[in-house]
């Protein structure tokens, strides 16, 4: 960006006179003035400039971005850059160019441009962090997603492990100590590192269990953290272990539903099981064909808007998929069958995700969850071995589903009937399993 040339003093006035003006500006004359005035009085107007320059960029009153979205995030970049770095306010508008930059290329599918922005926002993050005696992890939850997101799962478990270490003394009283625990075990699954994953399971399962009883929606997710400690404990063959917590989940669910108090539906309680749903369903959503993934342990609304388009836009493809697999898995369920069960399940996680937030009115959903069941019940008499552990996982996924719309009458017969097909009987015992 220069802003060295010369510059006509009658648009130096105009430009003074549009920013004066007692009715509101429209974005782009703000914009076309802070231009001029910049190449006037750059420490003046080089902060204003990137800043209009993102707004105009994003109409955050419509959800509409600019046609020439990235051009205007780029000019603003360059701008932020081109601040005085003796400036104190320089460090603030560069981050939030370098933020609306990564953004935007990571929606265009330019991961490792974006990805570097990223790394530098990182980095800033620290140096602020260290400058004020505190430790350096802040950026640390959204670079491990982006790590996630573009498949270096190793370094994304390292950041996720960082985090934890610096928050989890703090225990509860962190709010956000269970949604990093989250994305910490997702992390870590991601980078086939299991003796971490059910430690971090563990802890999560600690920490819901010392939620204050009155809090709402605590003793929900408790079960989501028990049901989903139990699946991971199966994936890494600790199924003795796993029936035990299966028990400690049943008995927390018997009580759920003779307690009419906890039947208040709340968007943190349904969130969070849409998170351990997504962790639950990873290893069966195989990447895109650029290699590319929604973190697995993140909250939908923390995903890159591009991970979303991808991810939710999918939806329609695969219930295609679906349906045109079921005639040939009718005909020859020896071929078909299995898949027709996998990528049905993939795509209830999916539609389920995308609509945690209408769990109340969420037919369409149900739907799924009930088709579900009796596409894993059909395999499950074609093929008693394979279509009983896809029987339990369907029935364990609806249960869960009612849970979190607190239909825990429904939820508690699903969760029954799976510990039944897995010889565990459907009566709770003593509830010792997260103890140790």
């Amino acid at each position: 960006m220069d802003h060295s040339g010369k510059v006509d003093q009658d648009d130096v006035v105009r430009a003074r006179s549009i920013l004066l003006a007692s009715e509101p500006l429209r974005a782009r004359d703000e914009v076309d003035a802070y231009r001029i005035l910049a190449r006037v009085s750059p420490a003046s107007y080089l902060p204003p400039l990137s800043r209009a320059l993102r707004g105009l960029s994003y109409d955050s009153s419509t959800g509409r971005k600019h046609p020439e979205c990235l051009a205007l995030c780029e000019e603003a970049l360059a701008a932020a850059r081109a601040v005085d770095p003796a400036d104190p306010a320089r460090a603030g508008v560069l981050y939030a160019a370098l933020d609306a930059c990564q953004r935007e290329l990571y929606d265009l599918g330019r991961h490792t441009e974006g990805l570097a922005m990223h790394a530098e926002m990182l980095s800033m993050d620290r140096a602020r962090d260290r400058a004020a005696g505190r430790p350096a992890v802040s950026g640390l939850h959204g670079w491990a997603a982006a790590l996630s997101e573009a498949g270096r799962y190793a370094e994304a478990a390292d950041a996720m492990t960082e985090l934890v270490t610096v928050i989890l003394p703090a225990g509860p009283d962190d709010g956000d100590l269970a949604w990093v625990l989250l994305d910490g075990i997702a992390a870590l699954h991601d980078a086939g590192r299991p003796a971490e994953v059910l430690d971090a399971f563990e802890v999560l399962v600690g920490v819901q269990a010392a939620e204050p009883a009155d809090h709402r929606g605590a003793v929900a997710c408790r079960l989501h953290a028990l049901i989903g400690y139990s699946l991971m404990l199966d994936t890494y063959g600790r199924g003795e272990r796993a029936a035990l917590v299966r028990q400690e989940a049943l008995a927390l669910l018997t009580e759920l539903t003779a307690t009419d108090e906890w039947r208040t539906w709340n968007s943190y309680q349904s969130s969070f099981w849409a998170v351990l749903l997504s962790l639950s369903g990873a290893d069966s959503d195989r990447p895109s064909p650029d290699g590319h993934r929604p973190p697995t342990g993140a909250a939908p609304t923390h995903w890159p808007l591009g991970a979303k388009r991808r991810c939710f836009g999918s939806r329609h493809a695969l219930r295609e998929a679906v349906d045109a697999l079921a005639g040939p898995a009718a005909a020859d369920p020896d071929r078909h069958l299995a898949e027709l069960v996998r990528l049905h399940r993939l795509l209830t996680v999916r539609s389920a995700v995308h609509w945690e937030r209408h769990l109340l009115s969420g037919e369409r959903v149900r739907s799924l969850f009930d088709e579900g069941v009796d596409l894993a019940r059909r395999l499950s008499r074609h093929d008693p071995a394979e279509g009983t552990r896809a029987l339990v996982r369907a029935l364990i996924d609806r249960s869960t589903y009612h849970a979190a719309a607190c239909r825990f009458g429904p939820a508690l017969d699903d969760f029954r009937q799976a510990l039944r097909c897995l010889g565990e009987g459907g009566r709770p015992a003593v509830r010792a399993a997260s103890g140790g």
